[in-house]
């Protein structure tokens, strides 16, 4: 991992400097990715030694004979990178003056580059808000009246440094317009909160979803921002590189537990075509209150993927074309928070929603402890009702069966 102009000593690494480097290294729990059974996280923010601070943040999970790279950047509009490689000495190299020049093909890659075996990027583009005071339709598309959306790429974010929390391997973007002239970002902002994991569980908080060692967490929240409606709706434009012409699947998995997450009986996943690959998992609930109570869940609505083929509309994230030159696939789909009835953003001014961001064989939920006491607890007593009732008719009918002549 270099955060230099160029790697040296033929490593890779870099010669030592006034670099700001923050690694935590933690032993992981096993997870399915090429066979790997244990890994090592770290977290660390890479500097531009030639200028002032760049929000570029490396996630760095390391196994036997793989690893996996997330970089997170707020250059441009928020954009992550997915890259895994089938060697355990795969290294970032960061050249910043073509990283940020006009010129940025190179500016960021993965070595050595023959190791990669799946690469991929998500941009969060635009954030929605819509006006649904006079709509009824909860699955009308718009949800209501658009307002002009704010384009991500046009915000200004904090340094990434100050929040990193070595703690929780996490670390948040956060922003507001650079251009505000409705002054709705006031006293709001936009965040964006990274997480990594060093072994296998799930959040306190819902919606809970099941990590491992090789995943990501994101969690977007809108905090403060004055809506331009009475019943503002907001929305969020997602952007990914497909593998091919084709754009990455949707599937929907339903299940009968929702202990994790009450009264939420579905997981959503985004794919990227066959193993090793990558994949995103959501369910589709958000939150109003910071709570994350049930009564503040929000249905979460998703759009199928569609083609972009006019990509040069879409805000152009530095570091995936530094990564991907000029490849221009990309896909979109957009997300809906709230419905017109029940709560919404207006209850307190607050909006957050989780996703789950892997390389590899996704999480699967299985039944929890709870669930499968009660099912056996329900399923078991008539079994337990029909055997003591057949041993009682069985023994039953033998001893009334017998017969006793009367002299």
């Amino acid at each position: 991992m270099c955060g230099c102009e160029e790697p040296r000593w033929g490593s890779g690494h870099c010669a030592p400097g006034p670099m700001l480097l923050l690694s935590l290294l933690l032993s992981a729990a096993p997870f399915g990715l090429l066979g790997e059974e244990t890994r090592q996280v770290s977290l660390e923010v890479i500097p531009d030694r030639l200028g002032p601070p760049k929000n570029l943040l490396h996630v760095r999970a390391v196994g036997t004979n793989s690893t996996l790279h997330y970089v997170w950047s707020s250059l441009g509009p928020p954009a992550v990178l997915l890259v895994a490689t089938n060697t355990p000495h795969s290294t970032l190299s960061v050249n910043w003056s073509r990283l940020l020049s006009p010129e940025r093909d190179g500016g960021l890659m993965v070595l050595p580059k023959d190791s990669i075996q799946f690469s991929s990027a998500l941009v969060f583009t635009r954030l929605f808000e819509f006006d649904s005071t006079n709509t009824s339709d909860a699955a009308a598309k718009p949800p209501g009246k658009p307002y002009p959306p704010y384009s991500l790429a046009n915000f200004s974010w904090n340094n990434i440094a100050d929040s990193l929390d070595p703690a929780t391997l996490s670390a948040t973007f956060q922003g507001h317009p650079i251009h505000d002239p409705t002054k709705a970002f006031a006293n709001g902002s936009l965040a964006f909160r990274v997480q990594a994991f060093s072994r296998s569980g799930r959040p306190a908080q819902p919606p809970r979803l099941l990590h491992t060692a090789d995943t990501c967490q994101l969690e977007v929240a809108l905090v403060g921002a004055s809506p331009q409606g009475n019943r503002s709706l907001f929305g969020l434009e997602v952007a990914t590189l497909g593998q091919g012409p084709d754009c990455p699947s949707v599937q929907e998995q339903h299940s009968i537990d929702d202990e994790y997450a009450p009264a939420v009986f579905q997981l959503n996943q985004l794919l990227w075509g066959s193993l090793p690959s990558g994949f995103v998992q959501w369910r589709p609930v958000a939150f109003s209150q910071k709570q994350r109570g049930r009564e503040s869940a929000l249905p979460c609505q998703a759009s199928p993927l569609y083609p972009l083929t006019l990509a040069y509309l879409l805000p152009q994230s530095p570091i995936v074309q530094a990564f991907f030159g000029s490849q221009n696939n990309f896909c979109a789909f957009n997300l809906t928070f709230g419905a017109s009835t029940g709560p919404g953003y207006w209850d307190q001014h607050y909006l957050s929603w989780s996703m789950l961001l892997g390389v590899g064989t996704p999480p699967v939920d299985a039944l929890s402890p709870l669930v499968l006491g009660i099912m056996a607890v329900t399923l078991g007593a008539p079994g337990l009702m029909l055997l003591a009732g057949g041993l009682y008719l069985l023994l039953g009918h033998k001893r009334y069966s017998e017969y006793h002549p009367i002299n």
